[in-house]
């Protein structure tokens, strides 16, 4: 049975960080939601890797993936994503730096208090092994934000040569 604390806690996730892109303007929406997207596939990947070894647990019986998981994956991950690229993209120290606060938060602060409300634990993982869970895919996050943009501006160039006259 699902509490009504998860089911605000999930409503809350998923709709405040996709709420937020309304002030990230649509040029940066387009330019870093390929990549965001992307990386939000593979940590879905990941949940489902974790949710099979177990190593967090939801304290509402019959658990579910769906309910459980998922709502971390697509509510704050992607939005949060575009956020960091907007703010640091071509600067790798300011990015590798913000990641860190913000896994950092999430990991050592944050899941502590959601262990408070009863939303989740952690199992077969403790605060560390967490942090570079969350941490390790900024990583790729950013080097398929700079595959993309190299790759944006080889076609653009070819386009553009494409179509001179001599």
């Amino acid at each position: 049975m699902i509490t009504k604390r998860h089911i605000l806690f999930n409503i809350l996730m998923l709709t405040v960080p996709w709420l937020s892109l309304l002030f990230l303007g649509k040029r940066n929406i387009k330019r870093y939601s390929f990549a965001s997207a992307i990386i939000v596939f593979y940590e879905i990947l990941n949940h489902l890797y974790g949710h099979k070894r177990k190593w967090w647990g939801f304290y509402d019986k019959k658990k579910s993936f769906i309910r459980d998981e998922l709502p971390f994956s697509i509510g704050p991950y992607m939005p949060l994503s575009m956020w960091l690229l907007k703010y640091s993209y071509g600067n790798f120290k300011k990015y590798v730096l913000l990641n860190l606060m913000c896994d950092g938060l999430f990991a050592f602060l944050f899941i502590n208090i959601l262990k408070k409300l009863k939303i989740i634990r952690l199992n077969r993982l403790n605060h560390l092994q967490f942090f570079i869970y969350l941490h390790y895919k900024a990583y790729l996050l950013y080097g398929l934000q700079y595959l993309y943009e190299k790759t944006k501006r080889s076609w653009s160039f070819i386009k553009v040569s494409g179509t001179k006259t001599i």
